[in-house]
């Protein structure tokens, strides 16, 4: 009876569990997508505390420290200062030969989840991910002065995205939920629930809505009680008793935000500098990384501080007096070896480490402060205020790093410092320089992302697939009585004019052949006084947007396309009637599927 009673239940339970009926469970209005934003937030919640206690583990076994100790802070104490040069090069080897490997296997670049986001719809390689998070593993655990963010949010938004991809999520769904992994990375890593989920809206879904609101927020608060669980760690900065906050303090504060805006976009740039040179060098990309390494080791035999993301540097430089010279040599040789570190092909971000110097420039400044009448600020709550600002500069998200504050100091009077201060970074960073770290480095590739705004769908809407291929053309040389006979009125619109190579060489439309004086049918004139748009055509590749554009510089309702500047060979024709209509429904359409009308 046993025998028979088993494989009749497990029958039930495995179709109650079937694929189909788990993606009607999840996709069935915002209850579902509630649910998976939990249950994003636990696997987001689990990769986070393993890629911490590898790193950490990697620490003990390469620098010889306790597996509760900080890196950058413990290394200060290690006699044997051969470590300190030698576990960079190292790690910069090993990196090396996985990009060597890499390159062999895989040819297409890897997507982060801004880009996923902003380009695909939020598809994302969960393989690619969880390579990105080795990589960052590696490239921490040897010391390199870059943070395990990246590759939190990387893997967390990887294994969302799968997960969304394998139940046939919507559009609008599946970038939802690849901002619900990176709030709980960003969550898990700082303990800091508020800060993950705005990290979500401002950095990786690039809006808010009230449809992602609690799928976001909840997987954020699951991460950060499974991280809190599972490892207990608490990012917190005590700023001890300082007094009230007074009218006159937002001035010194604003003049720090404005201040760490220009560091910040020096620092982006000094990236970006290393990077060129790397890339115009001899030096063959798995060869970068180890010479990379022997900087960072060298910098590190001076301060051992730079190594990591700088987690204990951090406190250690908050808790205790620190001489003007020496706060100003650490920063100067944290931001060398961070911009070394990255710009070499070790992987990481700038996360943790503009925290790190945005704390050492607050401090600094702090110099400054007796300047300020009637401020009553400390050296501590400038290092806040400054790690904050500094940022922003570099990594974006004001709400995100005004929560920060709020949720490491637990002080509300210190979040609206920060608040005008990050605001200043914010709009100086924005008006003069127009990027973010990430966004820098995707115009240097020649992308034109600003945010994680989901400009992909435009992308994909381009003039190869709204064009008309079948168009009317003639010879440029041929005569307009030969013209009128060819082409009599009614039977088109405009005809495109193509010279002896049968390059593109105009357009003419009927209405201004038909109703030319009967003078001009002579041998003096021809259609080449009736050409219009010599130089204003399409090309396939360019999107609706860009389109658009077009037509409304020049003036004109058709325009034809080419297939590329050198042979300008007529392919089709695009209007512009049509161009908006379709611009129009699509977009139409986005609006729908994110309002949950689909």
């Amino acid at each position: 009876m046993l025998q028979k009673f088993q494989p009749r239940r497990l029958g039930v339970l495995s179709a109650f569990f079937s694929a189909s009926r788990l993606r009607a469970l999840f996709r069935r209005g915002e209850l579902g997508l509630v649910i998976a934003g939990a249950f994003v937030g636990i696997t987001s919640g689990c990769a986070v505390t393993a890629m911490s206690l590898i790193s950490r583990q990697l620490h003990s076994l390469v620098y010889g420290i306790a597996d509760d100790d900080r890196l950058s802070a413990a290394a200060v104490n290690i006699t044997d200062k051969s470590v300190l040069l030698m576990a960079p090069i190292a790690g910069g080897i090993l990196l090396g030969l996985m990009i060597f490997i890499l390159s062999r296997t895989r040819k297409k670049p890897m997507v982060d989840p801004i880009e996923a986001n902003a380009l695909h719809g939020g598809r994302l390689s969960l393989t690619d991910s969880i390579l990105v998070a080795v990589q960052n593993l590696l490239s921490n655990g040897f010391g390199a002065s870059v943070g395990l963010e990246a590759g939190y949010t990387q893997l967390a938004a990887g294994i969302a995205s799968k997960f969304g991809h394998k139940l046939q999520f919507r559009r609008a769904d599946l970038r939802m939920l690849v901002g619900c992994g990176a709030a709980g990375a960003i969550a898990a890593a700082f303990n800091a629930p508020l800060t993950g989920a705005f990290y979500a809206f401002e950095l990786i879904i690039g809006s808010y809505s009230i449809l992602t609101l609690t799928p976001v927020v909840v997987s954020a608060l699951i991460s950060t009680l499974i991280a809190r669980l599972l490892a207990g760690d608490d990012f917190a900065i005590d700023v001890d008793r300082f007094g009230a906050v007074v009218p006159a303090d937002y001035i010194p504060a604003i003049l720090l935000g404005g201040f760490c805006a220009g560091v910040g976009i020096l620092i982006m740039q000094g990236v970006a500098f290393i990077e060129e040179m790397a890339r115009k060098s001899s030096i063959a990309p798995p060869f970068r990384p180890a010479l990379g390494g022997v900087v960072v080791g060298l910098l590190a035999m001076i301060s051992p501080q730079v190594l990591s993301a700088g987690h204990g540097a951090l406190h250690l430089n908050l808790a205790n007096e620190v001489t003007l010279s020496a706060l100003v040599g650490l920063f100067l040789l944290k931001s060398l070896a961070s911009a070394v570190s990255i710009g070499s092909g070790f992987r990481g971000g700038l996360f943790f480490a503009s925290l790190f110097m945005g704390a050492l420039l607050g401090k600094i400044f702090a110099y400054c402060a007796p300047y300020f009448d009637h401020a009553t600020l400390t050296p501590v709550i400038y290092a806040v205020v400054g790690m904050s600002s500094l940022a922003v500069a570099i990594i974006g998200g004001p709400l995100t790093m005004t929560f920060l504050a709020l949720e490491i100091t637990g002080d509300f009077p210190i979040t609206a410092l920060v608040l005008a201060a990050v605001i200043t970074s914010s709009l100086v960073v924005r008006t003069t320089f127009g990027y973010s770290f990430a966004t820098w480095r995707f115009h240097l590739r020649g992308e034109s992302i600003r945010s994680a705004h989901d400009v992909g769908w435009i992308r994909n809407l381009t003039v190869a697939r709204m064009m008309r291929p079948d168009v009317h053309t003639a010879g440029v040389g041929m005569s307009i009585e030969e013209f009128r006979q060819r082409f009599p009125i009614g039977s088109a619109q405009r005809v495109i004019l193509i010279d002896k190579d049968e390059k593109y060489a105009g357009m003419v439309l009927m209405p201004d052949i038909y109703a030319s004086p009967v003078e001009k049918d002579d041998e003096e004139h021809g259609l080449a006084d009736f050409i219009r748009h010599r130089n204003d055509f399409l090309q396939p590749q360019m999107n609706a947007k860009q389109a658009a554009a077009l037509f409304d510089q020049t003036e004109s309702e058709a325009l034809v396309v080419i297939n590329d500047l050198i042979e300008r060979k007529v392919i089709g024709l695009l209007t512009e009637s049509y161009t908006l209509r379709r611009y129009s429904e699509e977009l139409d359409r986005r609006r729908r599927e994110v309002s949950g009308e689909l």
